[in-house]
């Protein structure tokens, strides 16, 4: 067996005529995980609540994997010499369909309030919990999560450094008056993995060359008030984290347009950084008029310039090597060229600007975070209580208070919008709620 097609589990399943290759089988599990069943009631930008049209974390991580296979068949067409280096095409859409596992309820003000409410015991992070899902908490094996082979695990490893390592020196006072606090500035996390996935991370990194693994977990050092970043990451996650932004930037922009948050007025502003060579080169000089124009084919003059500006994305990638690592996987790296990469940023700071920030999705972040807190400090107090049965046996059976409050957050996090609110409204609200509720 290959190094990276090798999985944690000494012997899994084998059924009679499974003629699915193992990247094949690594799709088919992350498919049909509760994880990733649950980002359908997962927040993207607004919340699942807010409509039916915009984009969800589900529609977004399969629009990640759709991208991500436009990357790789293009790359294959520039570079056919590295065609047996790039990923097959199930395995980048495994990527895709599973970067996004681990982002709780409401999505970065849950993240947010789960870290302040682990900040004494590990903290808390959306793609550290990823991991954590993967390799731990799903049950397709009985120790190790959904068992993924070591190069798909690798490529979901989107920041090889963990939070103990990028957290900033002068942690804040986590006390009780959260309601007062700066969450977005205070309690933001590190991008990183979780300290208690070190193991995993030592299998994932096992078949490389010591410096390779020094290089590879290379960071920006943590100052008192900024936290360190990595610096370094595979092909395989170059290529998803390029998907993803190009996903993030064009397609909820569009909902943006859809849902007359964004205007023509706010796409000026990002044209001020889209070159015009490029854009000739691309036909994209008329984009403006097919996105905003008001007749009985809006919808598809709006479709075609959405395609229009993927494909332009997608078509302009390329691959770079840093010749430092030993490696293949982790010296070649997928990326944009400063013209494309350039609109893409001004994409991304549009919808932050003019729809993340707006003060009644912003409001719906206080709320979802003061739901993630409430709920952390109830089943906290009473967690053989109020702790589904599971969840039970794994915290009588925890070792520490450590372990304990991390088995809290991790049935927390893996709650959906409605779920949370539910529970929420079952322990607070009175008049909601009964025992023939089913939670």
């Amino acid at each position: 067996m290959n190094t990276w097609t090798a999985r944690r589990a000494p012997s899994g399943v084998q059924r009679q005529d499974d003629q699915r290759e193992e990247y094949e089988r690594d799709r088919a599990r992350i498919i049909h995980s509760s994880a990733f069943r649950r980002l359908q009631a997962k927040t993207q930008i607004l919340g699942v609540l807010e409509g039916d049209f915009h984009r969800t974390r589900l529609t977004h991580s399969m629009e990640v994997a759709q991208i991500g296979r436009g990357l790789v068949l293009n790359l294959q067409g520039k570079y056919p010499e590295l065609g047996d280096l790039l990923p097959r095409l199930e395995q980048i859409e495994t990527t895709g369909l599973a970067h996004d596992l681990g982002h709780p309820p409401f999505g970065h003000g849950g993240e947010s309030a789960l870290n302040y409410a682990m900040a004494n015991y590990g903290g808390f992070e959306g793609n550290g919990q990823t991991l954590r899902i993967l390799t731990k908490l799903e049950s397709h094996t009985p120790e190790h999560g959904l068992d993924l082979t070591r190069r798909t695990l690798l490529g979901v490893l989107k920041y090889p450094v963990p939070y103990s390592r990028l957290y900033r020196k002068t942690l804040p006072v986590a006390d009780l008056t959260y309601e007062k606090l700066n969450f977005q500035q205070t309690w933001q996390p590190p991008k990183c993995y979780l300290d208690t996935e070190q193991d995993v991370l030592n299998w994932i990194l096992f078949p490389l060359s010591a410096s390779d693994k020094k290089n590879f977990c290379e960071q920006t050092s943590a100052t008192k008030q900024i936290h360190g970043c990595s610096l370094h990451k595979a092909l395989d996650t170059s290529l998803m984290n390029l998907a993803d932004d190009i996903a993030y930037g064009i397609h909820d922009f569009e909902d943006g347009i859809v849902l007359r948050l964004l205007t023509q007025e706010h796409w000026q502003e990002v044209a001020q950084h889209l070159d015009h060579s490029w854009a000739g080169k691309n036909g994209l000089l008329q984009i403006e008029t097919q996105l905003f124009k008001r007749t009985e084919n809006s919808g598809y003059n709006r479709k075609q310039a959405v395609g229009a500006l993927v494909h332009a994305l997608i078509t302009s990638a390329e691959l770079k090597l840093n010749k430092e690592f030993e490696e293949p996987l982790l010296g070649w790296n997928a990326l944009l060229p400063e013209e494309p990469q350039r609109f893409l940023k001004s994409l991304k700071a549009t919808v932050s600007r003019h729809v993340i920030q707006l003060n009644t999705v912003q409001a719906a972040t206080y709320r979802g975070r003061k739901v993630v807190l409430s709920l952390f400090e109830a089943l906290s107090a009473e967690p053989e209580m109020l702790l589904p049965s599971s969840f039970q046996l794994l915290w009588k059976a925890a070792k520490s208070e450590h372990e304990q409050k991390r088995i809290i957050c991790d049935f927390i996090a893996g709650m959906t919008d409605q779920y949370a609110n539910r529970f929420y409204e079952r322990l607070f609200l009175p008049g909601h709620g009964s025992v023939f509720d089913r939670l």
